[in-house]
C-alpha cells in the first residue's frame, strides 16, 4: 500500500493526521504539488481529477477523497474510533465531520485558491471577489465551532475524531490563505 501524498496539502494532511492518531505507517510517495506533480501521468493514471491523496493498495485498488481514505483505514483499524462507535456517535461525527468540511476547510480553501499568488496556474480563472467573500464565512463558522467547544474538548464526542483532525487542518491552512483567527476566539 503507497499513499501519495502532497506535503502540506490540507487532505493528504487529514490523511496523514488521522493514520498517526490510529499508529498506522502507511509509505508515501511525496508528490512535489508546487512543481504541478499532481497534473504527472503518474497521478493522473491513479486519479484523472489529479488530486490528492491517492492510496494505491496492494492490489492495484485505487482509493482517493481523504474521507473515504480514512473511512477505509477506520474500518481496518477500528481502534481509537475516530468516526464514533454508536450510531449516535457515528451520526454526530458525520454531521460536525461535513460542517467543518463544508463551512471552514472549504471556505478557507477557496480564499487561498482564488487570493494567494502562487495559486494563479492552479485556477483558472482566480476571482479574487469570491476569494475575499469566503474569509468573512470561515471566520463566522470559527465564531460558531468556538461557542460549541466552550462546553466540550473535542467538536464531536468525548475524543478527537475526524472532525477534529478537520477543524485543525482548516485552522494551520488559514495561514496561507492569510485569515487571521480573531483573539477573541479562545475555544
Amino acid at each position: 500500500m503507497n499513499l501519495f501524498d502532497g506535503g502540506k496539502d490540507p487532505n493528504p494532511g487529514r490523511v496523514r493526521g488521522l493514520s498517526a492518531e490510529k499508529g498506522i505507517t502507511v509509505p508515501l510517495v511525496p508528490v512535489d504539488m508546487g512543481a504541478m506533480g499532481h497534473r504527472s501521468q503518474d497521478v493522473t493514471a491513479r486519479n484523472p481529477l489529479q488530486r490528492l491523496p491517492v492510496l494505491e493498495l496492494d492490489d492495484g485498488t485505487i482509493l482517493t477523497e481523504s474521507i473515504a481514505i480514512c473511512r477505509y483505514f477506520e474500518e481496518l483499524y477500528p481502534e481509537p474510533a475516530l468516526f464514533g462507535v454508536t450510531a449516535l456517535e457515528k451520526a454526530l461525527v458525520e454531521m460536525w465531520q461535513r460542517r467543518v468540511e463544508l463551512n471552514l476547510l472549504m471556505c478557507v480553501a477557496h480564499a487561498f485558491r482564488h487570493l494567494h499568488p502562487a495559486m494563479k496556474g492552479w485556477e483558472a480563472p482566480q476571482i479574487a471577489e469570491w476569494g475575499e467573500a469566503n474569509k468573512p464565512k470561515a471566520l463566522e463558522f470559527l465564531a460558531l465551532l468556538d461557542k460549541e467547544l466552550a462546553s466540550r474538548e473535542f467538536i464531536a464526542g468525548d475524543s478527537c475524531p475526524v472532525a477534529d483532525l478537520t477543524g485543525l487542518i482548516a485552522v494551520d491552512f488559514m495561514k496561507p490563505a492569510r485569515i487571521t483567527v480573531p483573539d477573541e476566539l479562545g475555544n
